[in-house]
């Protein structure tokens, strides 16, 4: 009978290794976790940011047309008071 070698070599994982990796990694994730948290408002406060800035930016465009009328009337109007 052979028998497969082992994957591992002369390693030995124990059943507390992998507790200890475990809580490691749930103390990470549960940093990260509360990091994320404190994201959120500045999401939102940037959000508001953007949200202000086109409110302010729509009139733009719309005096440009005003105005790109105005001088069209103010050209046909020259042209048939000749």
């Amino acid at each position: 009978m052979v028998t497969a070698p082992d994957p591992l070599g002369p390693v030995v994982i124990t059943a507390r290794d992998i507790y200890d990796a475990l809580i490691k990694l749930t103390d990470t994730v549960n940093k990260l976790v509360g990091q994320g948290s404190g994201h959120d408002d500045d999401i939102r406060d940037h959000e508001d940011r953007i949200r202000a800035l086109e409110r302010g930016r729509w009139p733009l465009p719309s005096l440009a047309a005003l105005v790109s009328i105005a001088a069209l009337v103010v050209a046909v109007v020259g042209i048939t008071s000749r």
